[in-house]
């Protein structure tokens, strides 16, 4: 099964705007730059909508059908482990494996003195392409990973075997993910990382680390760009050196989600992509529900009523929706607009709010990471909300297609003019 070099895992929370996401990709095509779509939701957000995976096949075969791509695409059962995978399996084909809960358990202490036995012709020294200074692992930091990661690992091994077991080796794309950790792994846990995971015989073709920095829902990167530019170049080297040293899938890259807007490391990554030939895959999750909400509230009385009425419950709501998400949102409930202020806004002043653009001195981050998290309410409207949905269609598919056209896809894959 073929990822391609660049991929996107392109969300949608309701299952209605796959020909306008699929439309971003075909412009990137036009550009010359070939990206496969990946359609992702997680368990968490099928629970909260109260949606199947199977919806998701259908929203993407269907895109695919009307839009006539006849490339590769996939259907990734998003941050899913051993108690929900029997969900994904048939309507699945790509498979985000999330062991971040793992993280830490002491390893079985047999398992951890082979895996340290292992790893002994990697220690000292190790030149790496690409990166300015040597590495350093001697034994004791070899067996620090191993404490910290090699549980995790395994369980990684056996989310993966038990759904080769039913899918067939090779019928499916594995990825691993430790970003919703504690921690951000330094490149160094990364190495020993892939060590674990080819010793486990997880095939894994995309990873996704957890980085320094907060990437918080629906709004930009938080933290140092510089020390991110290091980590994400690093880690690209790392895992070069990995897939020829320890036999992992050639085609083997980083996978960056968490938040849905990384505006700021966007430029960096481009350019890391250039200096190493590299493969990236790129997760918008939430980014298309928001553009929803904009177009909605651009649209008309009536849809710009939705939009307020979802903001206005999710407020009733506040800490049941931040819960699940406190570690990725930093909202200030005090630079919240109250319901009256809202109430009053014309479309115009809803969408200068929402819309990602610091330079509007409308545009207010704690609004913006509210909304991203008050999908629930909308599934709670039912048929108001899609009929919402329904009936603007065109407008709101121009803006989910504008969207991730010129704010995600151009400056991480295609670059600056």
């Amino acid at each position: 099964m073929e990822l391609g070099k660049y991929s996107m895992g392109i969300g949608d929370r309701f299952s209605h705007q796959g020909k306008a996401q699929l439309a971003a990709i075909f412009l990137a095509d036009r550009h010359g730059v070939d990206i496969t779509p990946v359609w992702n939701k997680s368990h968490r957000e099928h629970r909260i909508i109260g949606t199947q995976p199977a919806r998701v096949r259908a929203e993407a075969d269907a895109a695919v059908q009307k839009l006539l791509w006849n490339k590769s695409y996939f259907v990734d059962a998003d941050h899913i482990n051993l108690s929900n995978v029997d969900m994904f399996l048939e309507s699945s084909d790509f498979f985000t494996l999330d062991v971040a809960d793992f993280i830490g358990k002491t390893p079985d202490p047999k398992e951890l003195d082979a895996f340290v036995r292992s790893c002994r012709e990697y220690t000292g020294q190790i030149g790496i392409e690409g990166i300015d200074d040597p590495l350093h692992a001697w034994q004791e930091d070899i067996l620090r990973v191993g404490e910290k990661f090699l549980f995790a690992i395994r369980e990684a091994g056996n989310i993966y075997r038990y759904i080769a077991a039913r899918k067939g080796e090779g019928n499916f794309i594995t990825e691993v993910s430790f970003d919703e950790s504690n921690e951000p792994q330094k490149p160094i846990e990364l190495l020993f990382i892939l060590r674990a995971l080819a010793r486990e015989g997880v095939p894994v073709r995309t990873i996704a680390p957890k980085f320094t920095g907060r990437f918080n829902k629906g709004v930009d990167y938080v933290g140092d760009v510089e020390q991110f530019t290091r980590e994400f170049n690093d880690d690209i080297a790392v895992i070069r050196w990995a897939v020829q040293q320890f036999e992992l899938p050639s085609d083997l890259k980083l996978s960056i989600h968490s938040g849905s807007d990384k505006f700021s490391l966007y430029g960096p990554i481009h350019e890391a992509l250039v200096r190493f030939d590299a493969g990236v895959h790129l997760k918008t999750a939430g980014t298309t529900w928001l553009e929803e909400l904009i177009g909605l509230a651009s649209a008309g009385t009536d849809s710009l009523e939705v939009a307020k009425d979802i903001y206005s419950q999710a407020l009733d709501h506040y800490e049941e929706l931040c819960d699940p998400y406190a570690t990725v949102i930093d909202i200030d409930p005090a630079r919240l607009p109250t319901v009256e202020q809202v109430r009053a806004w014309s479309g115009a002043d809803f969408v200068c709010a929402l819309c990602h653009d610091p330079t509007c001195e409308q545009y207010n981050p704690h609004f913006r990471q509210m909304l991203h998290l008050s999908y629930k309410i909308a599934a709670q409207m039912g048929r108001r909300f899609i009929d919402a949905l329904e009936g603007h269609e065109a407008v709101i598919a121009e803006h989910v297609t504008e969207n991730l056209f010129e704010r995600h896809i151009k400056p991480v894959f295609i670059g600056p003019a």
